[in-house]
C-alpha cells in the first residue's frame, strides 16, 4: 500500500498521523497538491469545516482533492472532514450557505448533537466490529443519506454516525481521540470496489 495522506491544514491532524503509523501506514501530511500525488488513501481530519473550505480553496486543493477520489483513491472525513466530504451542508436552527467538495452523497447536519459544551463518548455497534467502539462526538454532525447507495455502518437513534459512499467514508465522531483503532483498521482495509 502506498502512502496514506492527512490533510494537514487545520484541526486533528496529529491524533490522525499518530494512530496511522502506530498501526503501521507511511502516513505523509497533505497542504499542497503535490503531495496527493501516489496516495492509497487520505484522511480528512475534524476541526473547523468553514476554515477548512477557506484554506482548500486558497491553496488550490479543491480540483485536486476532487481528481483523486475521481481516480478513485478511498477518502474518510472525521466530524468536519465529514461535512467538507457531504453534498449538501445544514443546519437545525438555521440556514447555511457553506461550500463543500460534495464527494458523497450525503447531507451533513452541522452541530447535530448539540455544541462543545454537549460533547459526550458512547459505546457503537459498527458493522464489521463485531465489538463496541469507543465514539467520541465533538459539535459533532448528523450524515443523512440521500442515495440508497450509501452504505450506513453505525447509527445512532438521532440517525447515521458512520457510512461510506463507494470509496467516501465520514464519520460523526472522531476515532483519532481513542486508543482503539479499530476504525481506522476498517479505512485502510477496505477493499476498493
Amino acid at each position: 500500500m502506498g502512502p496514506v495522506g492527512v490533510l494537514a491544514l487545520q484541526g486533528g491532524v496529529r491524533e490522525h498521523i499518530e494512530m496511522l503509523r502506530r498501526i503501521g501506514a507511511d502516513v505523509r501530511e497533505v497542504r499542497l497538491p503535490g503531495d496527493l500525488r501516489g496516495l492509497s488513501r487520505l484522511v480528512l481530519p475534524g476541526g473547523e469545516s468553514t476554515a477548512l473550505i477557506r484554506l482548500l480553496d486558497i491553496w488550490g486543493m479543491i480540483g485536486p482533492l476532487k481528481d483523486l477520489v475521481g481516480d478513485g483513491v478511498p477518502v474518510w472525513g472525521t466530524c468536519a472532514g465529514a461535512v467538507l466530504l457531504s453534498a449538501e451542508v445544514a443546519e437545525r436552527d438555521h440556514e447555511v450557505d457553506q461550500p463543500s467538495l460534495g464527494l458523497a452523497r450525503v447531507r451533513a447536519v452541522r452541530n447535530a448533537f448539540g455544541r462543545q459544551v454537549h460533547s459526550f463518548q458512547q459505546d457503537l455497534d459498527i458493522a464489521g466490529l463485531g465489538r463496541p467502539f469507543p465514539g467520541v462526538f465533538i459539535r459533532a454532525p448528523l450524515l443523512e443519506p440521500l442515495s440508497s447507495g450509501v452504505e450506513v455502518l453505525c447509527s445512532l437513534k438521532e440517525g447515521p454516525v458512520l457510512l461510506r459512499d463507494g470509496r467516501v467514508w465520514l464519520s460523526s465522531f472522531h476515532p483519532e481521540l481513542t486508543a482503539d483503532d479499530a476504525v481506522h483498521r476498517l479505512f485502510l482495509e477496505s477493499r476498493d470496489e
